[in-house]
């Protein structure tokens, strides 16, 4: 009988975790369908069985790659900005501001201020890279279980729960920095002082920090949560090249 070796077990598990989250019936879990197949599969090898620890292993390399390709994704030049999904819009009480500048020609610094907002969430992004990375290393057996066991966004929530609040923490002075760097504070200050210049309108005020902190972390979940059902739906796409070369045979 021919000899399997582990790196042809950890194939076997995310093509079950790719087919066996669509076909299962409601009342058998998948995770249970997972270690059966596999304990069938080990008791007619010479191998060793699937490990708890090796099952763990492949949803961590798997999430570390999605959620890298989300931070690469959207820390890139027009990650934001070209971004109909996720572009960070003006807050609302700008956007009043706005169509009143705009009804005497005057609408174009917030235009400009509207794009300096989501060039500041790209660069902010990266700093979310190590936080998702610790977050997965920090995964226990049953955090792996839940997440294997729920929808195609269960891994997203997990961290959504985990992390929403570090991750603001992290990134907020990023944000304040990126927002001085990339001169949005500067449109920010010429579109208001051009709104002033016109007769009775009313003071405005906005917190371009929390809103490009909000709208930044949305987007990040928003493409975590596409990146982790493309995993579940087709894992040979989000794996690492050693699995990659296990597939291609």
């Amino acid at each position: 009988m021919k000899t399997h070796n582990i790196s042809i077990y950890f194939a076997l598990l995310l093509i079950i975790f790719c087919a066996l989250f669509v076909t299962s019936p409601l009342h058998a879990s998948w995770f249970d369908k997972i270690k059966d197949v596999l304990s069938s599969d080990s008791a007619n090898s010479n191998s060793s069985s699937i490990t708890d620890n090796d099952i763990a292993g492949a949803l961590k390399d798997a999430l570390t790659v999605g959620s890298t390709n989300v931070v690469s994704q959207l820390s890139a030049a027009g990650g934001f900005n070209s971004d109909a999904n996720i572009r960070i819009p003006l807050p609302d009480s700008l956007q009043t501001v706005q169509k009143t500048m705009n009804k005497f020609g005057m609408g174009s610094s917030l235009n400009n201020l509207e794009n300096k907002l989501n060039e500041a969430a790209e660069t902010a992004t990266e700093k979310a890279k190590p936080l998702f990375i610790n977050a997965i290393k920090e995964l226990s057996w049953e955090d792996v279980k839940t997440i294997l066991n729920g929808p195609n966004d269960a891994a997203t929530q997990y961290f959504k729960s985990k992390m929403s609040s570090p991750l603001a923490d992290e990134m907020k002075p990023i944000v304040d920095a990126s927002l001085n760097e990339v001169g949005a504070i500067k449109a920010y200050n010429s579109a208001i002082g051009e709104y002033k210049s016109l007769p009775l309108v009313p003071d405005v005020q906005a917190d371009l920090t929390q809103h490009v902190l909000d709208k930044g972390i949305d987007g990040i979940f928003y493409y975590l949560a596409i990146e982790e059902k493309a995993i579940r739906e087709d894992p040979t796409k989000r794996t690492t090249d050693l699995l990659k070369k296990v597939f291609a045979k």
